[in-house]
């Protein structure tokens, strides 16, 4: 794997496990072996080792002692704790915006909803996945508040995770953020504080209960085989 320069590379090496962990490749518990992934990136265990740092502080690893690295977890607990924090911090966006943005500010919104109804329409999850974090980021700065947009950009690979989880449980899912979306702009655009924070709770409590359900589920079907196998 070659890495262009532009961030460095303990980030394009975090970036890049990241990905991993979001997609499934990498599954809660899993262990993240140093030596590895320094000999498959052809890079040294030190830079490996920043970007591990890295990934923990974008809640997606924990280091645990005599262990190692190894993929964060997803309790019904962790996935019930993220979203209540995500749906905390985007209500402080989107209540900053409705207050300091101007129509030209909600062109390149507009322009990624097109975006979202067509990778909609063609049912493609990974399009629109990105595309749905191309409209996040658009929005984070808009907060006026440096605090804030660390703590999202920390926490987004995080949200990513579980939203990437969410998407391929239900095909319909697509249209569920589309119209989420949708209605945030709407609001904004109205200058309605009221509505727009409730269309952000039952958002965000959407989801947040398909993916628990989700967990629960593959839990319950692995208890099952668990179960037969031992007959």
């Amino acid at each position: 794997m070659g890495f262009k320069a532009q961030e460095s590379l303990s980030e394009q090496i975090a970036h890049h496990l990241a990905n991993q962990i979001i997609r499934g490749e990498m599954l809660p518990g899993d262990r993240i072996q140093e030596l590895r992934i320094a000999g498959e990136l052809e890079v040294s265990r030190g830079s490996v080792r920043e970007a591990l740092l890295v990934l923990e502080r974008r809640h997606l690893i924990d280091i645990l002692p005599r262990r190692g690295a190894v993929v964060k977890d997803m309790s019904e607990a962790h996935v019930r704790s993220l979203y209540e924090l995500a749906q905390i911090l985007l209500g402080l966006v989107v209540r900053k915006a409705i207050k300091v943005m101007n129509e030209d500010d909600l062109d390149p919104f507009i322009e990624t909803i097109h975006r979202l109804q067509q990778f909609a329409e063609e049912r493609d999850t990974e399009g629109f996945f990105q595309a749905s974090f191309r409209f996040f980021e658009l929005a984070y700065p808009f907060s006026r508040n440096i605090f804030v947009e660390d703590i999202m950009f920390n926490l987004q690979p995080a949200i990513q995770r579980a939203f990437y989880m969410a998407l391929h449980i239900d095909q319909d899912e697509m249209k569920e953020c589309l119209s989420f979306f949708k209605a945030i702009i709407e609001t904004i655009f109205r200058r309605d504080i009221r509505s727009a924070l409730e269309i952000i709770r039952e958002f965000a409590e959407h989801q947040s209960d398909l993916v628990q359900e989700s967990i629960i589920r593959a839990r319950q079907i692995e208890a099952a085989w668990g179960a037969r196998r031992k007959r």
